[in-house]
């Protein structure tokens, strides 16, 4: 997830953007839980994937979800 991303759904859900003074702090904290639950979910995916079995295209699905690909 990139950082502009995480910025716009976070004025979205106004998160960010209700006071200015602090948007650096929280957008900077954003960002980092943001990637922690894409790392997580992006762990929990592979977790299914791996059981479904070892065919070759699950492996290269599996491949593409780390980045791997």
């Amino acid at each position: 997830m990139k950082q502009d991303e995480i910025i716009e759904m976070a004025k979205e859900c106004n998160l960010i953007g209700m006071r200015p003074h602090l948007d650096g702090i929280y957008s900077e904290a954003l960002v980092v839980f943001a990637n922690l639950v894409a790392a997580k979910k992006q762990e929990r995916i592979i977790e299914v994937v791996e059981r479904l079995g070892t065919w070759a295209h699950i492996t290269e699905v599996v491949a593409e979800i780390r980045g791997e690909a």
